[in-house]
């Protein structure tokens, strides 16, 4: 049995259309059940439409409170019993109900080398502090600001002509490569977490 990922997109969807386009091999172990947005008329959801994959929207405008969207977010997850939920560009914090549903199977690209460079501005950051070496970093989510368990990370160079828009492209490129490769590793391989570290393994569940 392939396991159900559920992706919530905030734009255009590359990082899903790697996942759509792993997912098309059986033997990658998953397939995309349902897809969610943020806000309507996303690339993303349009991606998802074009498959016949059921998709969703929960704006956070279209409800009194924050509490509210979150609890309605949790709900039209939990509707396609996903084994793992995975951020693709989702620029939305989670709340107590989402995580209290989905710890532990909640994963996120984030493209930074966390804990360095938090936030939605990660490759502008790190330009600016100097660095050498920038990347991404898929993590579990928490309740922080990309604060949860690390589950992997990879390195890009950042040149010494980098601009913002040109960092920002190869750090993508790698963070597709990488989400689609521990996507894959997790649902065939399983996980556990022991604090901050995650391990991956056969025997793990």
């Amino acid at each position: 049995m392939r396991k159900r990922l559920v992706v919530l997109v905030s734009g255009s969807g590359t990082n899903l259309q790697a996942l759509l386009d792993a997912c098309a091999d059986p033997a990658y172990g998953a397939e995309v059940v349902a897809v969610g947005a943020d806000r309507p008329d996303t690339k993303g959801v349009a991606r998802a439409a074009d498959r016949g994959i059921p998709t969703f929207v929960t704006a956070v405008r279209d409800f009194a409170t924050r509490d509210d969207w979150d609890a309605a977010l949790t709900g039209a997850c939990a509707e396609h019993s996903p084994d793992l939920v995975v951020s693709a560009g989702f620029l939305k914090l989670v709340g107590p109900a989402f995580l209290e549903r989905f710890g532990r199977r909640y994963v996120n690209t984030h493209n930074a080398l966390l804990p360095a460079f938090p936030g939605i501005h990660g490759p502008r950051d790190a330009l600016a502090y100097g660095v050498k070496v920038a990347g991404a970093t898929l993590h579990f989510v928490d309740a922080g600001i990309d604060t949860g368990p690390i589950i992997a990370q990879v390195a890009v160079p950042v040149l010494d002509d980098d601009t913002e828009e040109t960092l920002t492209e190869r750090i993508k490129d790698a963070e597709r490569r990488q989400l689609v490769e521990y996507v894959g590793r997790l649902v065939r391989e399983g996980w556990t977490v022991e604090g901050r570290k995650v391990k991956i393994s056969d025997d793990s569940r």
